[in-house]
Formats: structure tokens, sequence, C-alpha cells
């Protein structure tokens, strides 16, 4: 039940109406016409813009059309009021029985509840985290994780056909460093002294990888030329890498459904594939660029090259795929990546990256419009940095690591649950502050305790009534005589768990998972407002003497708990049964 989507229906249908009947001019175009809560509670229950939006391509004063639509709305059984405000606004209010229609909507449908068909099944690829496999993860891509399984659950609750995708960037340079910084700690295995000279990764996460080697070759390959171990080394260190981002991975209950090796792109024909189809399409030549402004990008050359004519879509300049030398930049396989993914039939591609890669914003989003004659759209969210504090000082770096705080670490200090709900705290492209004892304390100031509380109260309130012998399952509390729940604190908190669905297809619609933690702590407030209600008015609270108002009062905070369950399993957090 998406009460708003329902209500947007029957004024749609007014609309048609006064078109049939010469009110309006046929052929009005009504994508912009909202239901939606009005800005201020007091001046009902939702408005709609339709007067306003409609009026000048039909040529008429919006409280003409804002008064007809009213009286034509003032016949549906379910409005009690329409009411046109200032140049033509409508509000409405309903008749508290579409309140109890709610709740028991949401009692019905259980975590389904706010379920949509938006995506009507589309094919959508996710690609996110995809950190380089040198070693763990830090704490950006802690928070891209956390996005990016977020963003694929919301999606997926919204009905679209949802892949997560890891694209494990394991075809350039860095992978050679990643080999030879592992020697060294081979060489460290046997008896030697390890050269970490500048340029390696020095993390001691490599000192188990050199043990893995010397279990492995003994030390036979103490005394070879790089050119004899390097690629071995190279494979056996890029699979520990990669078992090691799985399981960082695990600790934050991220599972991806597809790994992609860039290594694979190379001598498959693919590169060549991709940039043929740019080329059929007029799109590749030989040319030579101007200098950028500012400092010089790494694939840039003074010198012929053949590049993407990718300001035909939007870039500020064409981008080089080769170099002078025959070899490929770092766009191309990026381009024959993407090319993949659209081949695999996906309908819309969604990449999460991180903040430095700014600048490949546009160049990505023209390749994939070439490739695909702009029929999959390309989606990249930028996540921005993310601060640790502890005791009030910045958290230290991890030897482990070397240079940079890890998932691991973050984890391990703060659980899974509170690292994932707080950093959707903040919309993806704003910076964000992780202080691990504010994240930890139990405080409204703390959203994830105070969601996570609000669920734990409902649980409380359930064991309580059953111990009271008050049946509480989902079908005898739907059962129950709804028509009391009148109070304001109850009318607050029915109509947030109305909003869900319609916050669900909007969150889905704009691809930001950070809404649903926004409203879980607006409900959350809703549902402790009445609480504290209660202890000044005992008519409000939720265990009553007379068991048939106390199975109504119940049914409203099952059915909060349960838009509370559904918004925390599209952030990947588990609701709490109990505080502690």
């Amino acid at each position: 039940m998406n009460l708003f989507a329902d209500m947007r229906v029957a004024v749609i249908a007014a609309l048609d109406e006064m078109v049939a009947g010469g009110t309006l001019p046929a052929g009005l175009d009504t994508a912009n016409v909202t239901v939606e809560p009005p800005r201020d509670p007091l001046h009902g229950d939702m408005a709609t813009n339709a007067a306003m939006v409609l009026a000048k391509p039909a040529g008429l004063k919006p409280r003409d059309i804002a008064e007809e639509l009213a009286a034509k709305l003032s016949a549906d059984p379910r409005i009690t009021l329409a009411e046109v405000a200032g140049p033509g606004f409508l509000n409405l209010r309903l008749d508290p029985a579409v309140w109890a229609d709610v709740t028991r909507a949401a009692l019905a449908a259980g975590n389904d509840y706010g379920r949509s068909d938006l995506g009507h099944g589309i094919k959508v690829n996710v690609e996110f985290v995809s950190a380089n496999p040198t070693g763990p993860m830090h704490v950006g891509h802690t928070r891209g994780a956390v996005f990016g399984d977020a963003l694929a659950s919301l999606l997926d609750f919204a009905g679209y056909d949802v892949t997560r995708e890891y694209y494990i960037n394991d075809g350039g340079a860095q992978v050679n460093v990643l080999a030879r910084s592992a020697f060294e700690r081979y060489r460290e295995a046997n008896g030697l002294e390890p050269e970490i000279r500048e340029g390696l990764y020095p993390g001691d996460y490599l000192i188990p990888v050199g043990e893995a080697l010397k279990a492995k070759y003994g030390d036979s390959l103490l005394n070879q030329p790089e050119s004899v171990w390097l690629d071995d080394v190279r494979e056996f260190a890029t699979a520990a890498m990669m078992q090691m981002i799985r399981d960082d991975l695990a600790l934050l209950n991220v599972t991806m459904d597809v790994y992609s090796s860039e290594k694979a792109l190379y001598g498959t024909g693919k590169i060549e594939d991709a940039l043929g189809r740019l080329e059929s399409l007029g799109l590749i030549y030989e040319g030579v660029l101007e200098p950028p402004k500012g400092k010089l990008p790494e694939d840039w050359e003074e010198r012929e090259q053949t590049l993407f004519r990718s300001t035909s879509f939007g870039d500020d300049v064409d981008r080089p795929v080769k170099k002078s030398d025959g070899s490929w930049t770092y766009f191309a396989p990026d381009i024959a990546y993407h090319y993949d993914k659209i081949e695999r039939g996906f309908d819309q591609l969604i990449d999460v990256f991180g903040a430095d890669h700014g600048g490949y914003v546009k160049r990505m989003k023209a390749a994939v419009a070439a490739l695909s004659n702009n029929r999959v759209p390309l989606d990249i969210k930028l996540i921005q940095l993310v601060r640790l504090f502890k005791n009030g000082e910045p958290f230290k770096m991890s030897k482990r690591a070397g240079t940079f705080v890890t998932l691991r670490d973050v984890v391990e200090q703060a659980g899974a649950d509170v690292t994932r709900f707080h950093m959707l705290t903040r919309k993806n492209d704003a910076a964000l502050d992780f202080d691990f004892d504010k994240v930890l304390e139990q405080s409204k100031d703390n959203p994830v305790f105070y969601v996570q509380y609000a669920h734990a109260r409902v649980a409380s309130v359930l064991r309580k009534a059953a111990e009271a012998g008050i049946d509480v399952s989902p079908a005898a509390l739907a059962r129950a005589d709804l028509s009391g729940n009148t109070h304001e604190a109850e009318l607050a908190l029915v109509k947030k768990i109305a909003e869900w669905p319609r916050l669900v297809e909007i969150a889905a619609r704009a691809n930001e998972p950070h809404r649903v933690a926004f409203f879980l702590y607006e409900i959350a407030s809703d549902l402790h407002a009445l609480w504290n209600r209660g202890n000044e008015e005992p008519g409000l609270r939720f265990v009553q003497d007379d068991s048939d108002i106390s199975a109504a009062k119940i049914a409203l905070a099952k059915a909060c708990a349960v838009v509370i369950s559904a918004g925390l399993g599209i952030l990947g957090v588990k609701p709490a049964e109990e505080m502690r």
C-alpha cells in the first residue's frame, strides 16, 4: 500500500474528469503533478501541486483549477476536506479510517511493507569498492562498500534486478609493485633482511604472504632474477590480497555477485572490440591534445595519440586511449569493462567511486553513452572522505596497513551495524566524521542507537503484552479496532508509517540510500515521542488494562517496528530486540 501513490491516482482521475467536462484542455502533461506531505502538518495530511503545475499550460488561474479539483476530490470517501490555500495549492485531510488501513497494511506485509515495483525488473549493475588488490581496504573503502551495498539493497527493494560487482584492478603497474613488495617479505621469511625501498608497500600485512611463498617455493626463488619469479609472485600475492578483501567485506556483511578482472581484458581482444565499436561510430581518431591548464594528467602527451571524441558526449576534452608507444592508457580497459557490462544486458549502470575520481566522471559517462547509443544510463556516485576520531583526537594509522586506517580497524572498534548505519548518516558527496566515542554512546545524538532503541522498545512492549496474555500476532493485531488511535502523537506516527513506501521510491529514483537512514531517525523520533507522552498520559501507553485497547495501540507500535526493521534491512543493519 502506497497511500501517496493511491491519492495521486485519485487526483489524476479527477483531472481527467475536468478534461472530459471541458474545464481543462486535453493533452496536459501531468508528470510533475505530485501528492506529498505538507510542509506544515497543521495544513492537512497531504498536499497536491496539480493546479500550480497545470495553470500555465491550461491558460487558467491556479485557484480556479484548484477549486474545481477540490470539489471533485471531496466526493472521495477517503477525503474529509479539500481546501485551497495560497495561490492554488490544495491541502487534503483524510478520514481516520485511512490511517487504520495503513496500520493494517504494514502489519499484513511485514518487512515487505513499502516494497515497490518501481524498477519493473530493470537490470541494474552496481559496481562498488573495486579497491586495488594491493592491501587491506581502508576507511574510505568502508564507506564506499556500505554505500554500494545499501544502494543495491534499496534498488532491489524498489523492484530492480540488481547485480553487485567488484572490478579487480589487477592489470596495472601497481600489481607489479605488490609482487616486488611480497618478494621482500618472502626474503624475510627466508631469514634475510627485507629491502622495503621507497615505492614498495611497507605494511605488515604482506608478512604472511611472504611466509606462504616460502611454504610453496622454499628458497628456490631467492637467487633468481625478477623475470623468473615476477609473474608467479604477482599472481600469488594478488590472490592473497583478494582473499583479504573478501574477508574484510564479510566483516561488513557485504557479498559480491560478480568479481571482474581488469587483467582478463588484456590479450583477449576485448579492449580492441570496445574501441573498434567506437571507431565504427567515427569517435576514434589520431590527434594532438592541447596542454591542459594546471597540473598535467598522467596520460597526457604532447604528441600524436589515439583519442576518443568524448566531447561529442559532454566531456570537456577528448581523451587518449592509446599512448604514442602503442600501449593502452588507463582509460582504455575501463572503456572495455563498461562495454562488457553493456553487452551483458544491463539496462542501467551505477559506479561508486572515491572522491579522487571526480575527473573521471565525464569521460566515463561519455564512453558509456557512445557505446550504448545513449540507451544505458551511467550514474557515478562519488564517495567523500571519512575523518576518524577517538578520544577527541584523529585516529592514528594502522601499523599493519602501513599508511592508513583499515576497514578491519574500524569494524573491530565499532561493530558492523554501527559502522554501516553511521556511514549512511551523510549524503555520499559530503565529508563524514566518524568519532568512535560518539557512534558508540547511548543517546539521542547517536542516530544508530536512537533507531535501534525504538525497535527494542517495541520488542519490549510485545514481550510484556504476550506475558499479559494478549495475542500480538500480526493477524490478531490487524483485527483490532484501531479507530481509537486518534491522539496527535499517534497520528504523527501512523502518518510517518504511511510515508515509508513513498520514501523508498524517492530514494531509489535518486540512488540515495542515506535518505533511508534519515527517515528511520524521524520515525524513531515519533515513536519515542509517543512513548514519552505515555509517561505523562497513561491513556497513551501501549499496554492497557483493557486488552482490546492494548491491541489497537500495540498494532500501531508493531507497524512502526515493521518499517524500522525493513529500513534497517536495506541498510544492512540488524534490528535490536533489546538494548544492553
